[in-house]
């Protein structure tokens, strides 16, 4: 066979690594970290992990540049290159599973996610080198080297502390509810008939494009609804504030508090999406319903010290009246 095939056998060391790079990635994804036994020090545990990351993305280089130009590497130049990547990816999930829960499960889920994201393009880059012929540099060999070494720099800027990791979460839900609601305002100002520009004019007849419009009744409904996502993002932003204000990572409570809210926030902006959603014609009333029934709970569920009281009851408030609002217009329209 060796004779037959001897490309295949001088790169079954780098078919081997990508498989085991799939089952580092895998693994990373799903398991459960050590936990730590005495104190735990995050800055030395990042500066290990940023060698580690800086390992894997020098490695990954290496293993390009060897397979860029005819001829192949030798197997015993490919062993060599393959137990050296193999060592930096061991070093990297090694380090990533000394990250302790206690440190704060958002600052952990965002830690996995970049760790596999660097597995996943090494994968990527060890697929294109094995599918590509005669060793020759290939278009998708340049893209999957260049996403290696994207993902390894994106660690300089991931939160280094929960605190950081939860304000990172919140403000990316502050922007993802923030253009569901410009989209919504959007689509009311620009006309009557928000699926005008993907219909065909001779389809755009009154009874077969009845579903497209909003009724006065929608309109009613929607005026509530925006205001309840207004409220959303509003509670969003004060959160924020309040995290980056009063937050602290003394006690493991006050790690897993912040990692309540940032649950709590990560709920709010799919919701904002359903709701918006259910609010273009024919507006779903049942799945209007549904998705503000789910806003009155992660609207109380901040953890504020005693000068935010007001304007929690603010919101609360402003929520509330949004919401009996479009429980009357509801049960006023029917379903």
């Amino acid at each position: 066979m060796s004779a037959d095939n001897p490309r295949s056998d001088a790169l079954l060391p780098v078919r081997n690594l990508w498989n085991s790079v799939k089952c580092s990635r895998d693994r990373v994804r799903d398991g459960e970290p050590n936990e730590s036994s005495g104190a735990f020090s995050l800055s030395n545990f990042w500066e290990i992990m940023n060698e580690a990351v800086n390992s894997v993305s020098q490695e990954a280089t290496k293993l390009s540049v060897m397979f860029s130009k005819p001829p192949l590497p030798s197997e015993e130049g490919c062993v060599k290159i393959a137990q050296s990547v193999q060592k930096s990816v061991l070093t990297l999930t090694t380090v990533y599973f000394w990250l302790p829960k206690s440190q704060g499960v958002t600052l952990r889920k965002l830690l996995r996610d970049a760790t596999a994201q660097v597995l996943d393009d090494l994968a990527q880059l060890l697929q294109a080198l094995l599918s590509s012929p005669g060793g020759s540099l290939s278009q998708e060999q340049l893209m999957s080297t260049g996403g290696v070494w994207a993902a390894c720099d994106r660690f300089n800027q991931l939160p280094k502390d929960n605190r950081s990791a939860v304000l990172s979460v919140v403000a990316s839900c502050v922007g993802l509810v923030k253009d569901a609601l410009e989209e919504m305002e959007q689509a009311l100002a620009e006309a009557q008939d928000p699926f005008g520009d993907v219909l065909d004019d001779e389809d755009d007849d009154d009874e077969g494009n009845q579903d497209t419009h909003w009724s006065e009744a929608d309109r009613l409904l929607i005026a509530q609804c925006q205001g309840l996502m207004k409220a959303s993002g509003a509670s969003l932003r004060r959160l924020c504030s309040a995290v980056r204000n009063n937050s602290t990572l003394e006690t493991e409570d006050n790690i897993t508090q912040l990692d309540d809210l940032a649950d709590a926030a990560r709920e709010i902006s799919p919701s904002v999406d359903d709701l918006a959603l259910s609010l273009y014609p024919p507006v779903e009333r049942s799945a209007v319903e549904m998705s503000v029934s789910l806003y009155r709970s992660l609207l109380s569920s901040h953890v504020c010290v005693e000068a935010d009281v007001s304007w929690v009851e603010f919101l609360n408030s402003a929520a509330e009246h949004n919401l009996e609002k479009i429980r009357s217009l509801l049960l006023h329209c029917g379903s």
